[in-house]
């Protein structure tokens, strides 16, 4: 809905009260809280016995204002917050192109994305940033980092790096560019003819990078496709209803919107979809929330893919952005969406005096019982789908649980998270180059790191690792794998271990159709959680 027709719907319902009489009491009632505001203000302005900034004060009454409404989506954002929001949702910025990490008062590169100034100059994850132009950065945190290194495309920023192994810092100096984050890192084509995609997010170029995944895999033959929404927090509505009309045909519902007066806008897919036929199975989790539940409950609700995995979050509620004077912007929550089976996935949540978000029911809504009292929808072939919060998977696949030894060990490492953190960095740092993509985690690979942790203070109890081989080997596997060879082959090696995705490639592998997917679904138990 554009914002004219909101301003046009509301003009109408003020409109009402005038000829009701109800209308001057609203007025007095406001006119008399501005009057209190403005008096308040004045005397503090005046009379305070310290000095005062009357721009702080604002703010902080704004701010106090959005709390009373109990909506933990509504938010103030100052200009920098603004922009590190359009930052993230819009998906490219003028930078060097490095995603860092704050770690033992060190910020850490964590990840180079490709063909930018930073993978040109040489940078590696691992890498950690001593300065910036001719200021040193110890002690910064990395929004003060990050400022500086962005700015506008074609001005130079240089910074220097002390990297693992090396005497000596690396100095490189950057030109800016423009810099696209992308949504989706990689598509696989994995055994049996079925592409893999994972979506990490909804910025403004996600629908086109899905797309261009898609066409290609199909032109490569693929005979199922896995789209991956799980850990994807949502992003712009407009591109949820782009990704599901890529699946979906023309005229098909995607969801319906409606605001505080009940107002419906009706959102339907306006072109020919480029992937109609191909089997799809979506796998979701308890992260999984807003655009991408979208996504999900549409091709849900059209028997166009088959849900795997676990609950999503239940965020059924749609955000607007409102620009403010002084570069300042609100986030408000303006209107509840629901499915194209009337469905509303918003989970019931209180915003506590402390600030914690809690669930009012945070009982699983997997479970037999759960589901039972929850309202009970059709999709378009007659499977019955769950309304009441969340979007529910038609297959139930938990992730496998960590045994008793790992849980104490993961414990233990948490606990000094950043020292286990950099150890790890610094050790696949340095196997860059000496090992294949099929490497295997030695013994001595797994001792070389516990020495290196007990001389950064990690204390672990010998005992407690050799407990723990296999999850030793999973900290060691994952961050060489993504140091020495990316995002791409880290998820092949990791994927062994994924028994959703492994559920998923099953069911795409001995199926031929959407049909045969629902059929061979409904056959399965919902598979419990496994201990490793």
């Amino acid at each position: 809905m554009s914002r004219t027709r909101k301003t046009l719907i509301a003009l109408a319902v003020i409109a009402t009260p005038i000829l009701a009489g109800g209308f001057v009491i609203q007025e007095r009632a406001t006119r008399d809280g501005v009057r209190l505001f403005e008096q308040v203000m004045s005397v503090v302005g005046d009379r305070f016995v310290d000095s005062v900034s009357a721009s702080v004060l604002y703010e902080k009454a704004a701010r106090g204002l959005l709390r009373e409404l109990k909506d933990p989506y509504t938010e103030l954002y100052t200009p920098k917050q603004l922009e590190a929001f359009n930052t993230t949702t819009g998906g490219f910025y003028g930078g060097v192109g490095m995603l860092i990490e704050e770690q033992e008062g060190s910020i850490i590169i964590s990840k180079v994305y490709p063909h930018t100034p930073a993978e040109e100059a040489g940078i590696l994850a691992g890498d950690r940033i001593i300065q910036v132009d001719t200021a040193n950065t110890r002690g910064w945190k990395i929004d003060q980092v990050s400022s500086r290194l962005k700015g506008e495309p074609g001005t130079k920023v240089t910074a220097k790096f002390a990297r693992p192994g090396w005497s000596e810092p690396i100095s490189a100096t950057f030109t800016r560019r423009i810099i696209r984050i992308p949504a989706v890192p990689f598509a696989l084509m994995l055994d049996g003819k079925v592409g893999y995609i994972p979506v990490q997010n909804f910025n403004e170029t996600v629908s086109s990078e899905l797309a261009q995944q898609l066409i290609r895999l199909q032109n490569e033959g693929a005979k199922g496709i896995v789209l991956d929404l799980r850990g994807n927090p949502g992003g712009f509505l407009d591109q949820a209803l782009e990704m599901s009309n890529l699946f979906l045909e023309r005229g098909r519902e995607i969801l319906s919107v409606r605001d505080r007066q009940g107002v419906a806008e009706l959102h339907k897919a306006e072109r020919d979809p480029i992937a109609p036929k191909i089997p799809l199975v979506i796998l979701t989790d308890n992260f999984t929330a807003s655009a991408s539940e979208i996504v999900a409950g549409a091709l849900q609700d059209h028997d166009r893919a088959l849900i795997v995995g676990t609950t999503s979050f239940g965020k059924g509620l749609v955000q607007s952005v409102y620009r403010l004077d002084g570069g300042y912007a609100i986030k408000l929550t303006t209107g509840k969406w629901y499915t194209p089976s009337g469905r509303s996935i918003q989970k019931e949540r209180k915003l506590l005096d402390d600030g914690q978000f809690v669930e009012v029911h945070p009982d699983s809504l997997e479970s037999d019982s759960a589901r039972k009292a929850r309202p009970q929808y059709k999709s378009d072939g007659g499977r019955v789908v769950y309304g009441g919060g969340a979007i529910t998977p038609d297959l139930i696949v938990r992730p496998d649980t960590l045994t008793s030894a790992e849980q104490k060990l993961a414990r233990t490492l948490g606990a000094k998270g950043q020292q286990v953190y950099l150890t790890l960095y610094e050790f696949a740092a340095e196997q860059k180059g000496k090992v294949a993509p099929n490497f295997v985690v030695t013994k001595a690979m797994t001792d070389e790191v516990y020495d290196r942790l007990q001389k950064k203070g990690v204390t672990v109890e010998r005992k407690d690792w050799d407990a723990a081989p296999d999850y030793v080997k999973r900290l060691v596997d994952v961050r060489i794998s993504l140091q020495a060879f990316g995002d791409s082959t880290a998820k092949r090696r990791e994927m062994v271990e994924d028994n959703q995705l492994l559920k998923a490639l099953d069911l795409l592998r001995k199926g031929q159709s959407q049909r045969d997917l629902f059929a061979m679904a409904s056959a399965l138990p919902q598979t419990p959680a496994n201990k490793r």
